[in-house]
């Protein structure tokens, strides 16, 4: 959990699901992507928030097929590659 989730128990599917859309909406924004590559991340990511309005397991099932396929080359930045000051 993220410390800035507000959350101290047991969450639901639902909860979790949320939380792990954030949190890769947020590794798919600081990926350092070619402008195609990250219209094609981004489009895949969408689809899968919209599905999960409509049925949440597939949508798990799909967002963990989502974050293996893109594997070690989808990662955030590394503290070293980060500029001094920020």
């Amino acid at each position: 959990m993220a410390a800035d989730d507000g959350l101290t128990g047991p969450t639901s599917p639902e909860e979790e699901l949320a939380r792990r859309l954030r949190d890769t909406y947020r590794r798919i924004a600081a990926a350092r992507l070619s402008p195609e590559d990250k219209e094609r991340v981004t489009r895949r990511f969408v689809a899968i928030c919209d599905l999960a309005k409509r049925d949440l397991d597939h949508a798990c099932s799909r967002l963990d097929a989502f974050l293996a396929d893109l594997g070690d080359d989808f990662d955030t930045p590394s503290r070293r590659d980060i500029a001094e000051g920020d």
